[in-house]
């Protein structure tokens, strides 16, 4: 009994950081990139591509693709609340994706590529919504802001292959980016707010 005792006591700090983590979830078009502009922030954890809001249960790659299940290709980032906030993700979310089209990305059309921010609680929605208003405000474009913000749905992994597709097949990814225009296009947008 003490052995058991002493041995969860042992175990608690290792176990007790997984506890203090946050998820946030962002679609900004291709889930490659996503997850790649994601991952370069410090205090993200973990990235995973998936697909969400759509109303098909278990959605497949083929399935998403068709623009008929509903679902648009998203992020879930996994965070640490004490090296990173919110408002930071938000931040790298804004400048990673073109907030002026409601159904395309860059090369990539279709509802199954719209953005969105979709918050997982009311703290969330405060500040993803301050976030767009101060946007709004300062963005360096004309455009309207058109991204929407709404509560998280369920989420669904995507296919293996899809994730962390970008380091799996650098040569792939980079050529898909470039013909792509959606460096071309950011740096259009957001000028030296991409620098940040």
């Amino acid at each position: 009994m003490i052995r058991s005792i002493l041995l969860v006591a042992l175990l608690l700090p290792a176990l007790a950081p997984a506890q203090d983590l946050a998820k946030a979830t962002f679609a900004a078009g291709c889930f490659w990139c996503t997850e790649e502009a994601f991952d370069k922030v410090d205090g993200v954890v973990a990235t995973v591509s998936g697909y969400m809001d759509g109303h098909l249960k278990e959605p497949t790659y083929p399935l998403v693709s068709t623009g008929g299940t509903g679902h648009t290709e998203a992020v879930e980032v996994t965070y640490d609340p004490r090296k990173v906030s919110y408002e930071k993700l938000l931040e790298a979310f804004w400048v990673n994706h073109d907030p002026t089209f409601l159904d395309r990305q860059f090369c990539d059309q279709g509802s199954q590529y719209r953005p969105g921010i979709f918050t997982h609680n009311a703290e969330q929605q405060r500040l993803a919504e301050a976030s767009k208003l101060r946007w709004e405000k300062d963005k360096p474009f004309r455009e309207k802001i058109l991204t929407p913000i709404k509560p998280a749905s369920e989420f669904w992994r995507a296919e293996e292959y899809h994730q962390n597709y970008y380091k799996k097949n650098p040569a792939r990814y980079r050529f898909y980016v470039t013909g792509c225009g959606r460096y071309a296009r950011l740096d259009e947008l957001w000028g030296k707010f991409r620098g940040k």
